[in-house]
């Protein structure tokens, strides 16, 4: 099966479309994510998730060039450690279509293959169905959990620790080739 997405660096020229994703996907963000909306942000945006200690990808649709979603590969360890967070959010109207699933596959292979990482790690709130069922579906085994992790809108939330190595990956991929 012919991938009907591809994955691609952000870049400023993005801006518009951006925001405008971001705008019509409030509704899905919410309460989860708080993506840059306006162009300062969104230049702020690009500086943080800068190589080398990060990489950005933009899931595009390959037959209209369309934003489908965000995925961040951020907090990049090398050395003996090789491992990094992922975190990512659709825009609204590519949902549920299994578009995110073909763009969080390939950028955990991007991950292994081409950044050499060992270890990829999601964190998510537990209420978060979408996102768990995204995880699960691309291989990451759930490992833990962590009370008041991470601080968004404000609050300390909990998250559950989803991972996946770089051998799992290769066990995953070789299953959905057909």
């Amino acid at each position: 099966m012919s991938s009907r997405i591809c994955l691609r660096e952000p870049t400023l020229g993005d801006q518009r479309d951006f925001s405008g994703a971001v705008r019509r996907s409030r509704a899905l963000h919410d309460p989860w994510v708080t993506p840059p909306v306006t162009a300062g942000q969104f230049r702020k945006y690009l500086g943080r998730v800068a190589p080398p200690a990060n990489c950005a990808l933009l899931v595009c649709r390959r037959d209209s060039g369309a934003l489908v979603g965000v995925i961040e590969i951020t907090n990049i360890v090398r050395g003996l450690f090789r491992s990094a967070y992922v975190g990512y959010y659709a825009f609204a109207g590519h949902e549920r279509q299994g578009l995110m699933r073909e763009g969080l596959r390939a950028a955990v292979r991007h991950g292994f293959r081409t950044l050499k990482l060992h270890r990829l790690e999601a964190n998510i709130q537990p209420g978060n169905a979408a996102s768990i069922a995204l995880v699960r579906s691309c291989g990451f085994t759930k490992e833990g959990y962590s009370p008041r992790y991470l601080k968004i809108r404000n609050r300390w939330r909990d998250h559950e620790r989803w991972a996946i190595l770089a051998e799992q990956a290769r066990h995953e991929a070789s299953m959905h080739r057909g």
